[in-house]
């Protein structure tokens, strides 16, 4: 079974910075796409970031030029580079993985379990 792992979440002041990573386990032959979201208190989940097997990127407005999402898809793994940190950044951040395709078989899209983002001013 796939599973997603996030880490490197914490706390930051406002305009510093923080680097997330979500590692898929298993036996994986691809992903498709693997991205970001977030979920702030009392708010909808949203998309921050998203990254496609061969690099296309996608950003929500509110985090362009200032977040940097990447993949190593050799390990696996997409990070999310979070510089100039907002408060209003404060969420639980989801990593998810879709079209993945692995030993088990096909799935559409996994969840990790969260990691929180504490940003202070």
């Amino acid at each position: 079974q796939v599973q997603l792992v996030e880490s490197g979440g914490g706390l930051a002041q406002a305009g510093g910075s923080l680097r997330l990573s979500c590692a898929a386990s298993g036996s994986i032959f691809s992903i498709n796409n693997m991205g970001w979201y977030r979920q702030a208190l009392e708010k909808q989940r949203e998309l921050v970031a998203a990254i496609t097997a061969f690099g296309i990127t996608n950003y929500a407005n509110s985090v362009k030029g200032r977040f940097t999402v990447s993949r190593d898809n050799a390990k696996n793994t997409v990070y999310l580079q979070m510089n100039s940190l907002k408060p209003e950044d404060t969420a639980v951040y989801y990593c998810n993985a879709a079209g993945i395709s692995g030993r088990a078989g096909y799935r559409e899209a996994v969840w990790g379990q969260g990691t929180q983002v504490t940003v202070s001013s």
